[in-house]
Protein backbone atom coordinates (compact mmCIF):
# COMPACT_ATOMS: atom_id res chain seq x y z
CA UNK A 1 0.00 0.00 0.00
CA UNK A 2 0.75 3.13 -1.33
CA UNK A 3 1.23 6.30 1.86
CA UNK A 4 0.08 9.70 0.56
CA UNK A 5 0.78 12.88 3.30
CA UNK A 6 -2.07 14.90 4.25
CA UNK A 7 -1.69 18.80 4.79
CA UNK A 8 -4.18 21.34 5.52
CA UNK A 9 -4.05 25.04 5.85
CA UNK A 10 -6.52 24.60 8.25
CA UNK A 11 -4.21 23.00 10.60
CA UNK A 12 -1.10 24.30 11.95
CA UNK A 13 1.93 23.56 9.50
CA UNK A 14 4.42 21.24 10.86
CA UNK A 15 7.00 22.34 12.65
CA UNK A 16 9.28 19.58 12.17
CA UNK A 17 10.30 17.00 9.66
CA UNK A 18 7.12 15.51 9.09
CA UNK A 19 3.46 15.52 7.81
CA UNK A 20 0.28 16.71 9.58
CA UNK A 21 -1.00 13.19 8.34
CA UNK A 22 -0.20 9.81 6.48
CA UNK A 23 -3.21 8.24 4.99
CA UNK A 24 -2.79 4.32 4.29
CA UNK A 25 -5.12 2.71 2.45
CA UNK A 26 -8.29 3.66 4.28
CA UNK A 27 -6.68 4.64 7.67
CA UNK A 28 -5.30 8.21 8.62
CA UNK A 29 -2.74 8.45 11.27
CA UNK A 30 -2.39 12.28 12.85
CA UNK A 31 0.66 13.51 13.83
CA UNK A 32 0.02 14.94 17.70
CA UNK A 33 -1.76 18.19 17.56
CA UNK A 34 -1.18 20.80 19.97
CA UNK A 35 -3.29 23.54 20.34
CA UNK A 36 -1.70 26.51 17.99
CA UNK A 37 -3.93 28.62 15.87
CA UNK A 38 -3.18 27.96 12.14
CA UNK A 39 -3.63 31.33 11.84
CA UNK A 40 -1.10 33.24 13.63
CA UNK A 41 1.13 29.65 14.40
CA UNK A 42 0.51 30.98 18.27
CA UNK A 43 -0.93 28.49 21.40
CA UNK A 44 -4.53 29.24 21.78
CA UNK A 45 -5.22 30.21 25.80
CA UNK A 46 -3.48 28.81 28.63
CA UNK A 47 -6.29 26.90 30.22
CA UNK A 48 -6.89 23.01 29.71
CA UNK A 49 -10.11 23.77 28.01
CA UNK A 50 -9.26 26.45 26.02
CA UNK A 51 -6.11 24.30 24.57
CA UNK A 52 -7.97 20.96 24.14
CA UNK A 53 -10.96 22.82 22.49
CA UNK A 54 -8.48 24.44 20.09
CA UNK A 55 -6.44 20.20 19.72
CA UNK A 56 -9.99 19.21 18.72
CA UNK A 57 -10.85 22.07 16.18
CA UNK A 58 -7.27 21.29 14.41
CA UNK A 59 -7.95 17.58 14.14
CA UNK A 60 -11.51 18.00 12.57
CA UNK A 61 -9.80 20.15 10.00
CA UNK A 62 -7.27 17.52 9.05
CA UNK A 63 -10.12 14.83 9.30
CA UNK A 64 -12.39 17.11 6.87
CA UNK A 65 -9.45 17.49 4.03
CA UNK A 66 -10.06 13.67 3.63
CA UNK A 67 -13.83 13.56 3.90
CA UNK A 68 -13.89 12.37 7.57
CA UNK A 69 -15.15 13.50 11.26
CA UNK A 70 -14.51 12.64 14.71
CA UNK A 71 -17.16 10.02 14.26
CA UNK A 72 -14.78 8.10 11.75
CA UNK A 73 -11.96 8.41 14.98
CA UNK A 74 -11.07 4.91 16.06
CA UNK A 75 -8.19 5.60 18.45
CA UNK A 76 -6.56 8.53 20.42
CA UNK A 77 -3.79 9.40 22.01
CA UNK A 78 -3.76 12.12 25.15
CA UNK A 79 -0.72 13.60 25.88
CA UNK A 80 -1.48 16.02 29.05
CA UNK A 81 1.36 18.17 30.47
CA UNK A 82 -0.67 17.54 33.89
CA UNK A 83 -2.17 14.55 35.00
CA UNK A 84 -4.49 16.51 37.51
CA UNK A 85 -6.11 18.09 34.28
CA UNK A 86 -7.61 15.11 33.17
CA UNK A 87 -11.34 15.64 34.21
CA UNK A 88 -11.39 19.27 32.08
CA UNK A 89 -9.98 17.45 29.59
CA UNK A 90 -12.46 14.44 29.86
CA UNK A 91 -15.35 16.90 29.77
CA UNK A 92 -13.96 18.98 26.17
CA UNK A 93 -13.36 15.34 24.94
CA UNK A 94 -16.69 14.15 25.53
CA UNK A 95 -18.18 17.25 23.91
CA UNK A 96 -16.56 16.68 20.15
CA UNK A 97 -17.30 12.75 20.77
CA UNK A 98 -20.94 13.49 21.72
CA UNK A 99 -23.24 10.88 19.96
CA UNK A 100 -20.73 8.94 18.70
CA UNK A 101 -19.35 5.66 19.87
CA UNK A 102 -16.19 6.98 21.80
CA UNK A 103 -12.71 5.64 20.04
CA UNK A 104 -10.26 3.57 21.95
CA UNK A 105 -7.79 5.97 23.91
CA UNK A 106 -4.81 6.00 26.05
CA UNK A 107 -3.73 9.16 28.10
CA UNK A 108 -0.48 9.57 29.60
CA UNK A 109 1.21 12.89 31.35
CA UNK A 110 4.63 14.22 29.80
CA UNK A 111 7.48 16.25 31.45
CA UNK A 112 7.14 18.81 28.29
CA UNK A 113 5.49 19.50 25.18
CA UNK A 114 6.00 21.42 21.67
CA UNK A 115 5.92 25.29 22.84
CA UNK A 116 5.08 24.32 26.19
CA UNK A 117 1.33 23.07 25.56
CA UNK A 118 -0.36 21.36 27.93
CA UNK A 119 -2.21 19.07 25.88
CA UNK A 120 -1.39 17.05 22.57
CA UNK A 121 -3.59 14.64 20.95
CA UNK A 122 -2.83 12.07 18.02
CA UNK A 123 -5.36 9.90 16.01
CA UNK A 124 -5.99 7.29 14.24
CA UNK A 125 -9.19 6.99 11.80
CA UNK A 126 -11.12 4.90 9.80
CA UNK A 127 -11.52 6.63 6.14
CA UNK A 128 -15.39 5.62 4.87
CA UNK A 129 -14.97 3.79 1.76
Amino acid sequence: MEKKAVQTDKAPAAIGPYSQAIRVGNLLFTSGQVPIDPTNGEITGWEIKEQARQVFINIQNLLAAQGCTLANVVKTTVFLRHMSDFPEMNEIYAEFFSGTIYPARSTVEVSRLPKDALIEIETITLIPE
